[in-house]
């Protein structure tokens, strides 16, 4: 990771941002649980957050929780009516995450769901759950284009699906990659690509999380 690239960062979080308990102690919570630190980055949180608001998403569904710091960015985008529906598999990062998310004051907005994603997904398309305005897409990779599938079945015409982590540190290019990861990802590349419904680009971020990027595609009608 280059230095530059977090100094910016820090700048643009520092003008653009400010402090904030709530997302710092949520990070600080995390580390004393032992959590992975590959939370998103404020900056790229609030990037979540601006595009949550700028369509006025009212249901957001996400997959991956981990400790709750997207969440409690996507969460803090909802009207006062909104509901937000994060899926985790690992009950004790869910635990963590209800913390946080009941700390920064957005709990009543969230429900957390335990399980594999595929198959808590899978049951939702059965009950005929959303449609959700915005789908956040940040789990295991080698699934992602399953997550793809449901969140399109999930998401309402005009809604957003954003997928994090399709660059890479530029590693997606590589066609002859055996890393689950890069082949999950080249994988949603292709699906969405096929997929007449989805209008997407993707942009390559760099900063205090390296270099990747988000995948963002808006469901077209039918």
């Amino acid at each position: 990771m280059s230095a530059g690239w977090a100094e910016v960062d820090a700048y643009i979080a520092d003008r653009l941002i400010g402090d904030d308990t709530a997302l710092d102690e949520a990070l600080a919570r995390n580390a004393a649980q032992h959590l992975p630190s590959i939370d998103v980055s404020a900056v790229q949180g609030k990037l979540l957050h601006i595009l949550a608001r700028s369509i006025g998403a009212w249901r957001i569904l996400e997959v991956g929780t981990l400790g709750g710091y997207s969440t409690i960015w996507l969460a803090r985008a909802l009207p006062g009516h909104g509901a937000l529906v994060t899926l985790e598999i690992d009950p004790h990062h869910a635990e963590v995450a209800r913390a946080n998310l009941d700390a920064a004051g957005v709990g009543d907005k969230v429900e957390i769901r335990v399980g594999a994603a595929v198959e808590t997904l899978s049951h939702m398309e059965a009950e005929g759950e959303g449609p959700f305005d915005l789908v956040f897409i940040d789990a295991d990779k080698p699934n992602n284009v399953a997550y793809l599938k449901a969140a399109l079945a999930l998401a309402r015409p005009g809604g957003l699906i954003v997928v994090d982590n399709v660059v890479r540190e530029g590693r997606v290019t590589d066609a002859s990659s055996a890393d689950e990861a890069i082949i999950g990802t080249r994988a949603l590349f292709d699906a969405v690509a096929a997929e007449p419904r989805l209008s997407a680009t993707a942009i390559q971020t760099v900063g205090t999380k390296g270099w990747d990027g988000f995948l963002i595609a808006v469901v077209d009608a039918e």
